[in-house]
């Protein structure tokens, strides 16, 4: 079983028990957190979102706060002396998927209307749409063109 998950731009595809890296949640570590589901694949099982699956949740554990690398950045213009140097690390978030859950499918419940009287304002009004829906519709008569012959 297997989903594709959408977070920070990226599309990615987990499993339960994958530690996947995202782009910085602002969340502490331990917390829970839910991804939007694009498709879910368990067997003969798919289901394609458009754009999301509705019934399916990925959920997630925060592990751990991470940064990247450090990624030189460096400027200079020739024959000038001109030269910067600078640093960037990129914030990620560690998560670890505990669960992909497929909602079931509730049945859907009948409600049974209790049948009210009609108030005699509700029938005044029922009686003139109804008039209205039967009434003869207008018919606009066209001036006729007059056409001389010569």
């Amino acid at each position: 079983m297997y989903a594709v998950i959408a977070s920070g731009g990226k599309q990615q595809k987990v499993m339960v028990g994958d530690t996947i890296y995202v782009e910085k949640i602002d969340k502490k570590d331990g917390t829970k957190v839910n991804f939007d589901t694009l498709l879910y694949a368990n067997g003969d099982d798919i289901l394609i979102g458009a754009p999301i699956v509705k019934n399916v949740t990925v959920i997630g554990k925060i592990v751990k706060q991470v940064r990247s690398k450090k990624v030189i950045v460096f400027k200079y213009k020739a024959k000038k002396n001109i030269r910067k140097k600078n640093g960037h690390r990129q914030p990620y978030t560690a998560v670890e998927i505990t669960a992909i859950k497929k909602a079931e499918k509730k049945a859907s419940v009948k409600k049974t209307e209790a049948k009210t009287e009609a108030t005699p304002i509700k029938k005044a009004l029922v009686k003139k749409t109804e008039a209205k829906a039967t009434a003869k519709p207008k018919t606009v008569k066209k001036p006729v063109k007059k056409v001389e012959a010569e």
